[in-house]
């Protein structure tokens, strides 16, 4: 790797302002054009945003700023100079770090132990603690966490580990670039607020962050330039002063987007009941929960990150236990103690956390579309790889799914297309009530649209939504009907035509 050494190119010198130059990059993998000649350039301490739809290949560049792939063609230029990145470490004696938009820690050490890996302080050859701590405590007040440096990951929630990733690439003092892959999707709006004042505050030291994220609205308040990228291409480059939302989602999808929430046909206020739940409890989670769905409706759980909203969902799904209360389907008392019971009665659940508990991620997506009902797969009692092939390919042409061929491995598609192939594994069995749970969470403009649509197209066949999202516009767009939850309790129920924003913050609060 050369990086500030005697052997680096130097191109023409308007580089002085820039801090980065990328030229003519390409990469492929086996049947995707994952970048095509991606040309761009940052300059010194701005904040520049990288935006495009899933699989327009964002993830696919920062990996190889950061030295995780190598490109096939191309050059990248470091002030001027050309840099050799073959590795992380390369990427880092060049002062680039990136924080993924997937984790990247190891559950059973202490944060103070994954922020510190490999460079633990020593003192008479014996780990210092002490001063493992206080480096720990300094980074992690500058995201403005109070954590203990001793908390091990694993007890940790999801947006408590997004700021342990950001503490971690702060913890390297030689860092001049910051590569941050959509690092607000797992947080609340005040942990936002806080790493929207650590940018400002490494902006005004000259560090030059490349911001990723797929809410345009913190592209505005934040980055100073933007570049979109297309089907692994460069559409342009420009200042966000000189540009608007419209203009961006038309350059990211190729075709404009009228309306962020699709319209839904019908009124489903006087539709039968579906689905009851009754003085619903669990200890220290939820207490005395109670509501119905209707056919046809899309009922959405509005609130507060840890508001109950998850774990609500998780025990009618039978993942967690409830103390008490009672489930009717179809005004017929059920029994739901398991996943597998629930889906026997028809429900199924979409957990927030795809990766992890939604998808065989080293597995195909043929094997996933047909996981949660190999019976349909099956001829004469067997599994049949042409009737799955079939089942499969005709899912991936209905939700227009990504992928080169149905053996690619899921985890290589782009977070809105692995979302598809949980929606598509649902689709291929026969249930009822759809339990999304943050069914948009990293997921681009159009893809959002797409999964909007499938959401209406679900209600349209008669079949009910539960939604849960911490995006109040979309919950608010999306929903016929609202529950605010409030510590494990319900606050607020509201017809969709009747709340507003403050009707949400007054409740939930």
């Amino acid at each position: 790797m050369f990086c500030g050494t005697p052997f680096h190119k130097k191109v023409g010198n308007h580089m002085g302002d820039y801090i980065l130059e990328v030229k003519d990059v390409s990469k492929s993998f086996p049947g995707v054009k994952a970048l095509n000649q991606v040309s761009f350039r940052v300059k010194k301490g701005e904040v520049h945003a990288l935006v495009g739809e899933n699989g327009a290949g964002k993830s696919t560049l920062m990996k190889i700023l950061n030295g995780v792939y190598s490109k096939d063609t191309g050059s990248i230029f470091i002030d001027g100079k050309e840099a050799v990145i073959n590795n992380p470490l390369d990427a880092r004696s060049c002062g680039i770090s990136i924080v993924f938009q997937e984790f990247n820690l190891v559950p059973i050490l202490s944060i103070a132990e994954n922020i510190y890996m490999g460079r633990l302080p020593r003192k008479k050859g014996m780990i210092d603690y002490q001063k493992l701590k206080e480096d720990t405590q300094r980074v992690l007040n500058m995201v403005g966490s109070d954590l203990d440096p001793f908390t091990l990951v694993e007890t940790l929630g999801i947006a408590q580990k997004q700021m342990v990733e950001i503490a971690k690439m702060l913890s390297y003092e030689e860092t001049r670039l910051i590569l941050l892959d959509e690092p607000t999707a797992t947080l609340t709006n005040k942990e936002c607020e806080v790493l929207f004042q650590v940018v400002a505050d490494l902006k005004k030291q000259g560090v030059t962050v490349i911001y990723i994220s797929h809410k345009l609205e913190e592209i505005f308040a934040i980055c100073d330039s933007i570049t979109i990228i297309r089907d692994g291409e460069v559409i342009e480059t420009k200042e966000v002063s000189e540009t608007d939302r419209n203009e961006i989602i038309t350059a990211m999808v190729g075709r404009e987007i009228t309306e962020v929430y699709p319209k839904r046909e019908g009124d489903c206020s006087e539709n039968e009941e579906i689905l009851r739940i009754e003085n619903f409890s669990s200890q220290g989670l939820f207490e005395d929960v109670s509501f119905s769905l209707k056919k046809g409706e899309v009922l959405g759980l509005a609130g507060l990150v840890g508001a109950g909203r998850t774990e609500i969902a998780r025990a009618i799904f039978g993942i967690d236990y409830k103390d008490s209360g009672e489930i009717y389907l179809k005004g017929q008392k059920i029994e739901i103690n398991s996943p597998a019971e629930a889906i026997k009665h028809g429900i199924c659940y979409l957990s927030e956390d795809r990766k992890l508990e939604g998808l065989m991620g080293t597995l195909p997506v043929d094997w996933n579309i047909t996981a949660a009902n190999l019976k349909k797969a099956c001829k004469s009692g067997m599994l049949s790889g042409k009737l799955e092939q079939q089942i499969s390919q005709e899912m991936v042409e209905k939700l227009r799914i990504k992928t080169p061929n149905l053996k690619q491995t899921v985890f290589n598609l782009s977070g809105g297309n692995m979302q598809k192939i949980v929606i598509g594994k649902w689709l291929n069995t026969e249930i009822d009530v759809f339990i999304f749970d943050e069914p948009t969470r990293g997921i681009d403009v159009g893809a959002k649209y797409e999964i909007y649509l499938l959401i209406n197209e679900l209600v349209k066949e008669g079949k009910s939504v539960i939604m849960i999202s911490s995006e109040l516009p979309e919950i608010m767009g999306m929903s016929d009907r609202i529950l605010v939850i409030k510590n494990g309790t319900i606050a607020g129920d509201f017809n969709v035509s009747d709340m507003t924003a403050r009707d949400f913050i007054e409740n939930a609060i």
